[in-house]
């Protein structure tokens, strides 16, 4: 997806002042220095570099006054990069598995309270105030489940609450909340899916036992739903996280069993390009993008959008940005927005031409005023033209 990262900052104005959280630039050792000195938890935003959501988080919700108000107050803040420098071993500590993760942390160096994903603003200062209360935080949630709370809601939330960072202790909750009901509703069923991503989640067992219930809330969707568990089930076995090979010889003969031969490949190719541009190995990424969108006729724009930008961030080649901007083009031709617009211009930028690279800016800055939206890193880039 297009970068939309925002770097808080001290804009020099009549009318412009900083807002939003501020973030520590030192190493964790110092930010746990400040917070014993202060009596503070610490808030730790736990994020990736390709991570989309996080990158949307800091675009729309950090910068926010109200959201700056209460944490910059309240908590000693921080952002680490979990697959960079210190952050590797902090990830290991502190069990962040999806990205964005949000972590509170106590003096100590405990984790206290946690949770995942875009949140929007409400939701995002409600939580915060939670990490401050005895009663909410995640370790209080656990005592009380071990002491054999079996109140639904209590049990649904705390299930919420750990389902992206302790998988086994999830399914315990969701077992118990599950025995209590003889029917489940959507949102039981959505966060019973949530849980589910292979066969190798402890939940899979319950996902085929409330296999009525998944059907009766997505017809349509649950051969797809079942699909991609699969398919989850069989990646993970077939990537060596450690030597960073694939299994391709297994992936394909175990993927046929219920895909045909073109859908399996294509699906390994993906997933392959996928994890390459995690592991920062773009020449590979870029290799498997281009073969696999040689035709990009029936890509969404938001599928061609990110393409475009990933391409924009990590490739080099002239010839392969010139199929980034056909990318982008067409993204804009199928939805015109300030995302795929800013975008465009960079990538004319990137390639030196700075005629349509002002034009696009230009453009995307009116789409995102009319929209209500931030353009600040696209003026920012009409000014260098």
């Amino acid at each position: 997806m297009k970068r939309l990262a925002i770097i808080s900052s001290l804009f020099i104005g009549i009318f412009a002042f900083a807002q939003g959280i501020k973030f520590e630039d030192g190493n964790f050792a110092s930010v746990l220095a400040k917070a014993k000195k202060e009596n503070k938890l610490i808030f730790i935003d736990a994020y990736a570099s390709w991570c989309a959501p996080c990158k949307l988080m800091v675009k729309n919700i950090f910068p926010l006054k109200n959201v700056g108000d209460y944490y910059n107050s309240h908590f000693i803040n921080t952002k680490i990069d979990m697959e960079k420098g210190e952050g590797i071993e902090l990830q290991k500590k502190y069990n962040v598995k999806v990205f964005p993760t949000y972590l509170f942390i106590d003096p100590n160096g405990e984790a206290v309270h946690r949770t995942v994903g875009y949140v929007e603003e409400k939701d995002f200062i409600q939580f915060a105030k939670d990490a401050e209360d005895p009663n909410k935080k995640l370790a209080a949630l656990k005592q009380k489940f071990e002491s054999g709370e079996k109140d639904p809601e209590f049990l649904k939330n705390l299930a919420n609450l750990t389902l992206y960072s302790d998988i086994d202790f999830t399914a315990k909750v969701m077992d118990r909340y599950f025995k209590q009901k003889k029917e489940l509703d959507k949102e039981d069923v959505q966060m019973l899916l949530a849980g589910t991503q292979s066969t190798a989640s402890p939940l899979y067992k319950t996902f085929e036992e409330k296999k009525a219930d998944v059907i009766k809330f997505f017809p349509e969707q649950y051969k797809n739903i079942e699909k991609n568990i699969k398919l989850n089930g069989i990646a993970q076995k077939a990537y060596n996280a450690d030597t960073k090979n694939w299994d391709e010889n297994y992936f394909l003969t175990e993927t046929q069993k219920f895909l045909s031969k073109e859908e399996s490949e294509k699906i390994f190719k993906r997933m392959k390009a996928n994890r390459a541009l995690k592991n920062k190995d773009v020449s590979l990424y870029e290799k498997l993008i281009l073969e696999l969108y040689q035709d990009y006729s029936t890509a969404s724009s938001g599928e061609l959008n990110s393409l475009a930008w990933n391409f924009f961030e990590n490739v080099n080649n002239k010839a392969s940005l010139e199929k980034a901007i056909a990318w982008a083009q067409e993204s804009v031709k199928k939805d015109q927005s300030y995302a795929n617009t800013d975008t465009l211009a960079n990538l004319y930028n990137k390639v030196g031409d700075k005629k349509n690279a002002k034009i696009w800016a230009e453009t995307s800055i009116e789409l995102a005023k009319s929209k209500g939206q931030d353009p600040s890193d696209t003026e920012k880039l009409l000014k260098s033209l």
